[in-house]
Protein backbone atom coordinates (compact mmCIF):
# COMPACT_ATOMS: atom_id res chain seq x y z
CA UNK A 1 0.00 0.00 0.00
CA UNK A 2 0.95 3.85 -0.39
CA UNK A 3 2.46 5.33 2.21
CA UNK A 4 0.27 8.35 2.01
CA UNK A 5 -2.53 5.54 2.67
CA UNK A 6 -0.91 4.01 5.50
CA UNK A 7 -0.45 6.87 7.46
CA UNK A 8 -4.03 8.45 6.65
CA UNK A 9 -5.35 5.20 8.12
CA UNK A 10 -2.21 5.12 11.08
CA UNK A 11 -3.33 9.09 11.70
CA UNK A 12 -7.35 8.49 11.49
CA UNK A 13 -7.46 5.56 13.90
CA UNK A 14 -5.15 7.15 16.41
CA UNK A 15 -7.05 10.58 16.61
CA UNK A 16 -10.58 8.77 17.23
CA UNK A 17 -8.81 6.54 19.74
CA UNK A 18 -7.37 10.12 21.52
CA UNK A 19 -10.98 10.42 21.63
CA UNK A 20 -12.42 7.56 22.82
CA UNK A 21 -9.75 7.64 25.94
CA UNK A 22 -10.95 10.88 26.79
CA UNK A 23 -14.35 10.00 27.14
CA UNK A 24 -12.93 7.50 29.98
CA UNK A 25 -13.34 8.35 33.53
CA UNK A 26 -9.52 7.40 34.71
CA UNK A 27 -10.30 6.57 38.46
CA UNK A 28 -13.52 4.37 37.60
CA UNK A 29 -10.79 2.63 34.94
CA UNK A 30 -8.03 2.58 37.94
CA UNK A 31 -10.12 1.09 40.75
CA UNK A 32 -12.12 -1.70 37.51
CA UNK A 33 -8.22 -2.80 37.06
CA UNK A 34 -7.35 -3.46 40.31
CA UNK A 35 -10.50 -5.26 40.99
CA UNK A 36 -10.18 -7.74 37.79
CA UNK A 37 -6.77 -8.43 39.02
CA UNK A 38 -4.66 -11.07 37.07
CA UNK A 39 -7.99 -11.89 35.30
CA UNK A 40 -7.96 -8.92 33.19
CA UNK A 41 -4.28 -10.02 31.56
CA UNK A 42 -6.51 -13.09 30.58
CA UNK A 43 -9.09 -11.23 29.15
CA UNK A 44 -6.33 -9.08 26.80
CA UNK A 45 -4.55 -12.44 26.09
CA UNK A 46 -7.57 -14.06 24.90
CA UNK A 47 -8.26 -11.34 22.08
CA UNK A 48 -4.81 -12.61 20.86
CA UNK A 49 -6.00 -16.73 20.16
CA UNK A 50 -9.26 -15.34 19.49
CA UNK A 51 -7.80 -13.50 16.47
CA UNK A 52 -6.05 -16.61 14.61
CA UNK A 53 -9.81 -17.99 14.38
CA UNK A 54 -10.91 -14.61 11.68
CA UNK A 55 -7.06 -14.64 10.27
CA UNK A 56 -7.36 -18.18 9.50
CA UNK A 57 -11.11 -17.88 8.24
CA UNK A 58 -9.60 -15.24 5.70
CA UNK A 59 -6.39 -17.52 4.88
CA UNK A 60 -9.13 -20.45 4.26
CA UNK A 61 -11.09 -18.12 1.52
CA UNK A 62 -7.97 -17.12 0.13
CA UNK A 63 -6.24 -20.17 -0.62
CA UNK A 64 -9.88 -21.48 -1.90
CA UNK A 65 -10.12 -19.09 -4.58
CA UNK A 66 -6.73 -19.88 -5.79
CA UNK A 67 -7.80 -23.71 -6.25
CA UNK A 68 -10.97 -22.34 -7.62
CA UNK A 69 -9.86 -20.42 -9.96
CA UNK A 70 -6.57 -22.53 -10.72
CA UNK A 71 -4.26 -19.40 -10.35
CA UNK A 72 -0.64 -19.37 -9.58
CA UNK A 73 -0.52 -20.26 -5.86
CA UNK A 74 0.73 -16.28 -4.35
CA UNK A 75 3.34 -16.69 -0.77
CA UNK A 76 1.32 -15.01 1.97
CA UNK A 77 2.34 -15.40 5.30
CA UNK A 78 -0.68 -16.17 8.21
CA UNK A 79 1.28 -14.16 10.52
CA UNK A 80 1.39 -11.38 8.25
CA UNK A 81 -2.51 -12.01 7.90
CA UNK A 82 -2.56 -12.05 11.21
CA UNK A 83 -1.56 -8.60 11.60
CA UNK A 84 -3.60 -7.08 8.42
CA UNK A 85 -7.01 -8.62 10.62
CA UNK A 86 -5.93 -7.26 13.92
CA UNK A 87 -5.34 -3.31 12.55
CA UNK A 88 -8.68 -4.33 10.26
CA UNK A 89 -10.48 -4.71 13.26
CA UNK A 90 -9.21 -2.09 14.94
CA UNK A 91 -9.92 0.49 12.15
CA UNK A 92 -13.65 -0.82 12.46
CA UNK A 93 -13.64 -0.54 16.08
CA UNK A 94 -12.77 3.00 15.40
CA UNK A 95 -14.82 3.98 12.69
CA UNK A 96 -18.47 4.95 12.73
CA UNK A 97 -20.37 3.11 9.81
CA UNK A 98 -17.68 -0.09 11.12
CA UNK A 99 -16.82 -1.55 7.74
CA UNK A 100 -15.72 1.59 6.15
CA UNK A 101 -12.24 1.86 7.73
CA UNK A 102 -10.91 -1.53 8.43
CA UNK A 103 -12.16 -3.63 4.71
CA UNK A 104 -10.97 -0.92 2.36
CA UNK A 105 -7.38 -1.18 4.48
CA UNK A 106 -7.47 -5.08 3.98
CA UNK A 107 -7.91 -4.76 0.45
CA UNK A 108 -4.98 -2.19 -0.19
CA UNK A 109 -2.38 -3.92 1.75
CA UNK A 110 -3.23 -7.54 -0.06
CA UNK A 111 -4.18 -6.26 -3.41
CA UNK A 112 -0.30 -5.83 -4.30
CA UNK A 113 0.30 -9.57 -3.47
CA UNK A 114 -2.87 -10.65 -5.48
CA UNK A 115 -4.70 -7.82 -7.36
CA UNK A 116 -7.32 -5.95 -6.51
CA UNK A 117 -10.41 -7.91 -7.71
CA UNK A 118 -9.12 -11.27 -5.57
CA UNK A 119 -8.09 -8.97 -2.97
CA UNK A 120 -11.76 -6.89 -2.78
CA UNK A 121 -13.40 -11.16 -3.19
CA UNK A 122 -11.64 -12.44 -0.46
CA UNK A 123 -12.57 -9.54 2.21
CA UNK A 124 -16.52 -9.33 0.73
CA UNK A 125 -16.66 -13.36 1.34
CA UNK A 126 -14.85 -12.54 5.11
CA UNK A 127 -16.94 -9.85 5.86
CA UNK A 128 -20.10 -11.62 4.68
CA UNK A 129 -19.21 -14.89 6.44
CA UNK A 130 -18.27 -12.70 9.53
CA UNK A 131 -21.90 -11.19 9.59
CA UNK A 132 -23.03 -14.89 8.59
CA UNK A 133 -21.73 -16.87 11.58
CA UNK A 134 -23.36 -13.77 14.15
CA UNK A 135 -26.98 -14.74 12.75
CA UNK A 136 -26.49 -18.28 13.10
CA UNK A 137 -24.85 -17.40 16.64
CA UNK A 138 -27.77 -15.52 17.40
CA UNK A 139 -30.34 -17.81 16.48
CA UNK A 140 -28.86 -20.68 18.50
CA UNK A 141 -28.61 -18.78 20.99
CA UNK A 142 -32.02 -18.16 21.45
CA UNK A 143 -32.49 -21.64 21.25
CA UNK A 144 -29.99 -22.17 24.30
CA UNK A 145 -32.21 -19.89 26.30
CA UNK A 146 -35.11 -21.53 25.75
CA UNK A 147 -33.88 -24.60 26.57
CA UNK A 148 -32.26 -23.22 29.96
CA UNK A 149 -34.22 -20.20 30.96
CA UNK A 150 -37.73 -19.77 32.10
CA UNK A 151 -39.41 -18.02 29.51
CA UNK A 152 -42.16 -15.78 29.92
CA UNK A 153 -44.60 -14.23 27.50
CA UNK A 154 -42.23 -10.86 26.69
CA UNK A 155 -39.65 -12.80 26.53
CA UNK A 156 -40.68 -15.13 24.39
CA UNK A 157 -42.13 -12.95 22.03
CA UNK A 158 -38.68 -10.66 21.75
CA UNK A 159 -36.88 -14.48 21.40
CA UNK A 160 -39.61 -14.93 18.28
CA UNK A 161 -38.64 -11.75 16.47
CA UNK A 162 -35.03 -12.04 17.05
CA UNK A 163 -35.31 -15.83 15.70
CA UNK A 164 -36.85 -15.05 12.25
CA UNK A 165 -34.96 -11.48 11.82
CA UNK A 166 -31.92 -14.09 11.98
CA UNK A 167 -33.69 -16.88 9.62
CA UNK A 168 -34.14 -14.19 7.10
CA UNK A 169 -30.90 -12.67 7.13
CA UNK A 170 -29.33 -16.46 6.85
CA UNK A 171 -31.77 -16.84 3.98
CA UNK A 172 -30.41 -13.44 2.48
CA UNK A 173 -27.20 -14.17 2.41
CA UNK A 174 -27.10 -18.02 1.56
CA UNK A 175 -28.83 -16.18 -1.74
CA UNK A 176 -25.50 -13.87 -1.62
CA UNK A 177 -23.59 -16.46 -2.12
CA UNK A 178 -24.96 -18.45 -4.63
CA UNK A 179 -25.69 -15.58 -7.01
CA UNK A 180 -22.77 -12.82 -5.63
CA UNK A 181 -23.19 -9.70 -3.73
CA UNK A 182 -21.21 -7.20 -5.09
CA UNK A 183 -23.81 -6.60 -8.07
CA UNK A 184 -26.87 -6.86 -5.87
CA UNK A 185 -25.16 -4.74 -2.99
CA UNK A 186 -24.33 -1.92 -5.68
CA UNK A 187 -27.70 -2.16 -7.26
CA UNK A 188 -29.59 -1.25 -3.83
CA UNK A 189 -26.85 1.88 -3.15
CA UNK A 190 -28.32 2.94 -6.54
CA UNK A 191 -31.54 3.50 -5.11
CA UNK A 192 -30.67 5.71 -2.06
CA UNK A 193 -30.75 8.75 -1.89
CA UNK A 194 -27.17 10.84 -1.77
CA UNK A 195 -25.37 8.08 -3.28
CA UNK A 196 -27.08 6.89 -6.17
CA UNK A 197 -25.91 8.82 -8.73
CA UNK A 198 -22.22 7.81 -7.31
CA UNK A 199 -23.44 3.66 -7.49
CA UNK A 200 -24.95 4.22 -10.70
CA UNK A 201 -21.49 5.99 -12.25
CA UNK A 202 -19.44 3.21 -10.47
CA UNK A 203 -21.52 0.33 -11.88
CA UNK A 204 -21.56 1.37 -15.18
CA UNK A 205 -17.44 1.89 -14.90
CA UNK A 206 -16.69 -1.42 -13.42
CA UNK A 207 -19.48 -3.57 -14.25
CA UNK A 208 -17.12 -6.23 -15.56
CA UNK A 209 -15.19 -6.38 -12.21
CA UNK A 210 -18.79 -6.67 -10.08
CA UNK A 211 -19.35 -9.12 -11.91
CA UNK A 212 -15.88 -10.83 -11.28
CA UNK A 213 -15.90 -10.52 -8.04
CA UNK A 214 -19.37 -12.24 -7.78
CA UNK A 215 -18.11 -15.03 -9.50
CA UNK A 216 -15.58 -15.74 -7.31
CA UNK A 217 -17.89 -14.98 -4.15
CA UNK A 218 -20.58 -18.09 -5.45
CA UNK A 219 -17.46 -20.57 -6.07
CA UNK A 220 -16.59 -20.42 -2.31
CA UNK A 221 -20.51 -21.72 -1.72
CA UNK A 222 -20.91 -23.54 -4.82
CA UNK A 223 -17.72 -25.62 -5.84
CA UNK A 224 -16.37 -25.53 -2.76
CA UNK A 225 -18.90 -25.96 0.08
CA UNK A 226 -16.95 -27.84 2.35
CA UNK A 227 -14.52 -25.26 2.70
CA UNK A 228 -17.28 -22.73 2.58
CA UNK A 229 -18.66 -24.88 5.92
CA UNK A 230 -15.06 -24.72 7.61
CA UNK A 231 -14.84 -21.11 7.50
CA UNK A 232 -18.77 -20.91 8.95
CA UNK A 233 -17.75 -23.31 11.85
CA UNK A 234 -14.48 -21.53 12.43
CA UNK A 235 -16.40 -17.71 12.92
CA UNK A 236 -19.42 -19.53 14.70
CA UNK A 237 -16.33 -21.19 17.35
CA UNK A 238 -14.87 -18.00 17.48
CA UNK A 239 -18.08 -16.59 18.88
CA UNK A 240 -18.74 -19.25 21.32
CA UNK A 241 -15.05 -19.05 22.56
CA UNK A 242 -15.29 -15.15 22.92
CA UNK A 243 -17.81 -15.42 25.67
CA UNK A 244 -14.51 -16.91 27.76
CA UNK A 245 -14.10 -13.01 27.89
CA UNK A 246 -17.11 -12.81 29.83
CA UNK A 247 -16.54 -15.98 32.06
CA UNK A 248 -13.01 -14.67 32.89
CA UNK A 249 -14.78 -11.21 34.35
CA UNK A 250 -17.65 -12.76 35.67
CA UNK A 251 -15.31 -15.16 37.70
CA UNK A 252 -13.77 -12.06 39.79
CA UNK A 253 -17.47 -11.58 41.16
CA UNK A 254 -19.18 -14.87 41.11
CA UNK A 255 -16.74 -17.75 41.63
CA UNK A 256 -19.45 -20.17 40.40
CA UNK A 257 -20.69 -18.83 36.74
CA UNK A 258 -21.86 -21.01 34.36
CA UNK A 259 -20.55 -21.00 30.77
CA UNK A 260 -23.95 -20.80 29.13
CA UNK A 261 -25.03 -17.73 30.60
CA UNK A 262 -21.60 -15.93 29.54
CA UNK A 263 -22.41 -17.21 25.46
CA UNK A 264 -25.89 -15.77 26.31
CA UNK A 265 -24.43 -12.30 27.27
CA UNK A 266 -22.63 -12.14 24.68
CA UNK A 267 -24.97 -13.31 22.24
CA UNK A 268 -26.97 -10.47 23.24
CA UNK A 269 -25.14 -8.02 24.00
CA UNK A 270 -23.24 -8.08 20.53
CA UNK A 271 -27.14 -7.82 18.77
CA UNK A 272 -27.98 -4.67 20.60
CA UNK A 273 -24.70 -3.40 19.64
CA UNK A 274 -24.29 -4.08 16.47
CA UNK A 275 -28.07 -2.46 16.27
CA UNK A 276 -25.79 0.58 16.93
CA UNK A 277 -23.33 -0.33 14.34
CA UNK A 278 -23.15 3.91 13.39
CA UNK A 279 -21.30 4.83 16.69
CA UNK A 280 -17.51 4.54 16.84
CA UNK A 281 -16.36 1.52 19.28
CA UNK A 282 -20.18 1.34 19.53
CA UNK A 283 -20.04 3.55 22.72
CA UNK A 284 -23.13 3.66 24.30
CA UNK A 285 -24.10 0.10 22.70
CA UNK A 286 -22.07 -2.16 24.13
CA UNK A 287 -22.29 -1.22 27.27
CA UNK A 288 -26.19 -0.72 27.48
CA UNK A 289 -26.47 -3.95 25.94
CA UNK A 290 -24.13 -5.48 28.71
CA UNK A 291 -26.53 -3.90 31.59
CA UNK A 292 -29.54 -5.35 30.09
CA UNK A 293 -28.13 -8.94 29.09
CA UNK A 294 -26.38 -9.43 32.55
CA UNK A 295 -29.93 -7.77 34.59
CA UNK A 296 -32.15 -10.65 32.58
CA UNK A 297 -29.72 -13.39 33.35
CA UNK A 298 -30.33 -12.61 36.92
CA UNK A 299 -27.24 -10.99 37.83
CA UNK A 300 -26.99 -7.27 39.35
CA UNK A 301 -26.81 -4.22 37.44
CA UNK A 302 -23.18 -3.63 38.69
CA UNK A 303 -21.82 -6.98 37.14
CA UNK A 304 -22.98 -5.18 34.16
CA UNK A 305 -21.47 -2.79 34.55
CA UNK A 306 -18.23 -3.85 35.66
CA UNK A 307 -17.68 -6.46 32.35
CA UNK A 308 -18.70 -3.35 30.13
CA UNK A 309 -15.76 -1.63 31.73
CA UNK A 310 -13.19 -4.63 31.27
CA UNK A 311 -14.02 -5.23 27.55
CA UNK A 312 -13.93 -1.46 26.85
CA UNK A 313 -10.65 -1.05 28.17
CA UNK A 314 -9.64 -4.47 26.05
CA UNK A 315 -10.82 -2.70 23.26
CA UNK A 316 -9.08 0.36 23.61
CA UNK A 317 -5.87 -1.57 24.30
CA UNK A 318 -6.44 -3.87 21.05
CA UNK A 319 -7.38 -0.96 18.86
CA UNK A 320 -4.18 0.87 20.16
CA UNK A 321 -2.28 -2.94 19.27
CA UNK A 322 -3.79 -2.51 15.62
CA UNK A 323 -3.32 0.69 14.45
CA UNK A 324 0.53 -0.01 15.84
CA UNK A 325 0.85 -2.79 13.64
CA UNK A 326 -0.08 -0.25 10.75
CA UNK A 327 2.86 1.37 11.42
CA UNK A 328 5.11 -1.31 11.59
CA UNK A 329 3.58 -2.87 8.11
CA UNK A 330 4.78 0.46 6.95
CA UNK A 331 8.42 0.76 8.33
CA UNK A 332 8.73 -3.08 6.65
CA UNK A 333 7.24 -2.40 3.90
Amino acid sequence: MDKKYQNAFFIFGIVVLVVMVTQLDFAEVWQGLQHAGYWFFAVVALWAFLYIFNTASWYIIIRSQEKAEGAVRVRIPFWWLYKISVSGFALNYATPGGLMGGEPYRIMELAPRIGTERAASSVLLFVMTHIFSHFWFWLLSCALFVLTRPVNLLMGTLLSLVGTFCLAAIWFFLSGYRKGLAVRAMNLLRHIPGVRRWARGYIEAHSGQLGKIDQQIAALHNQTPKTFVLVVLSELLCRICSALEVFFILLVLFPSVNYIDCILVIAFTTLFANMLFFMPLQLGGREGGFLMSVSALGLTASAGIFVALIVRIRELIWTAIGLLLIKLEKRHS
